[in-house]
């Protein structure tokens, strides 16, 4: 059998206001759980807060994982290293073309409205490693695969997949 594999995995980036309210809630947390020890209602506050900072915690420590097998490429959700989540699974035939962001493949796409989905780390670097494709004329997925995952998904289809 002739099987394709390969897996690719991309932390994305936190931005600064979500660090920031991350470290507020967890202040909060343990200011309100003190101060609960002699006022009891003040203990509730300080537990809502706790679990506010917990799934704060697991909302801004994202990966994404690519996971590419025969023509068929899943992204799943990392959420801090503890949780997995599918996101969603898409097929080489139904892209419509794979280019860098920035590449001249994609000037007849430009004034398409399709729904964007980031599955990148949110981070400009010198070179630009973002992809985009389209997928069934609906959707527009940013993702940031490695040097052999683009050739994976061009050995499939090498009509569809540009590295410009």
């Amino acid at each position: 059998m002739n099987e394709t594999y390969v897996e690719c995995l991309v932390k994305r980036k936190t931005p600064t206001h979500l660090k920031m309210l991350k470290i507020l809630l967890v202040t909060l947390t343990v200011a309100f759980v003190l101060v609960g020890f002699i006022l009891i209602p003040a203990l509730l506050f300080g537990i809502a807060f706790g679990v506010a900072a917990y799934f704060m915690h697991l909302n801004t420590e994202l990966e994404y994982e690519y996971l590419y097998v025969d023509k068929e490429l899943t992204v799943d959700k990392v959420m801090a290293k503890t949780k997995r989540k599918r996101v969603a699974v898409y097929t080489v035939e139904k892209m419509e073309i794979v280019a860098p962001v920035k590449s001249w493949h994609l000037d007849n796409y430009k004034n398409r409205n399709d729904k964007e989905v980031d599955y990148s780390s949110r981070e400009v670097k010198q070179p630009d490693t973002r992809y985009v494709f389209y997928y069934e004329g609906r959707q527009k997925v940013i993702f940031e695969p490695n040097e052999d995952l683009v050739k994976a998904m061009q050995f499939a289809a090498p009509r569809k997949v540009f590295k410009d």
